[in-house]
């Protein structure tokens, strides 16, 4: 049963474990998305696991999202360091809250969603113990080197996205392996929206995470 709840300065969609799964799915929808209908694909992606589902509170042209821009492509830096900086500060009060695992604890964000989540975790990677990246745009070199020591990292992409295509998600993975993350890069065949096959690989990998924490219980 789906609750919206508060906790750490966010609104967000809530969605309790099953079966014991020791996973938790942090989740951050696109511009334009909300947290009632993003917590619908961590169901998808994640059955089982705890989810936390949070709302974006800037509202651009009444499409809501996490961070300001200035223009297309042109983020609001300020603002984006301020509201990583806040997501971080969140995290941990929305997983003791409900009582769960931190070691076992995953980001997972879409478009403009993954851009605050792809910061997040250069700037904290002690967050979070691995993040999923979708259709990831970034158009801005993450400030930090801070070393992400292995941290298992996810990125999708339509192969005919016209927002975010092959070659730049695929820089935004080398970028993130230089900083020491283990990084596995999926393409799928869509443009921007998110189809079966994208779905797939994320579950897949979601599943060899949780065999990876389950192991180490």
């Amino acid at each position: 049963m789906t609750k919206v709840l508060e906790a750490g300065g966010y609104t967000y969609a809530y969605e309790p474990a099953e079966g014991g799964d020791p996973r938790t799915l942090i989740l951050l929808h696109g511009t334009g998305g909300d947290h009632t209908s993003f917590i619908g694909l961590g169901r998808l992606v994640a059955k089982g696991a705890a989810l936390i589902a949070l709302k974006g509170d800037v509202v651009e042209r009444g499409n809501l999202r996490f961070f300001r821009r200035v223009g297309e492509r042109v983020y609001d830096m300020d603002d984006l360091t301020l509201r990583t900086h806040r997501l971080a500060d969140a995290i941990p009060e929305l997983i003791s809250a409900h009582g769960r695992d931190p070691a076992a604890a995953i980001g997972l964000g879409y478009s403009s969603g993954a851009d605050l989540l792809g910061n997040l975790i250069c700037e904290t990677p002690d967050r979070l113990a691995g993040a999923v990246l979708m259709h990831p745009i970034m158009p801005f070199e993450p400030p930090s080197t801070r070393a992400l020591s292995g941290k298992p990292v996810l990125v999708t992409c339509g192969e005919r996205d016209p927002v975010t295509g092959p070659a730049q998600v695929e820089a935004i993975a080398e970028r993130l392996r230089t900083l020491g993350a283990s990084v596995t890069a999926r393409g799928a065949d869509s443009g921007h929206e998110v189809r079966e096959g994208e779905l797939a690989a994320i579950r897949d990998w979601l599943a060899a995470f949780r065999t990876t924490t389950d192991a180490a219980a």
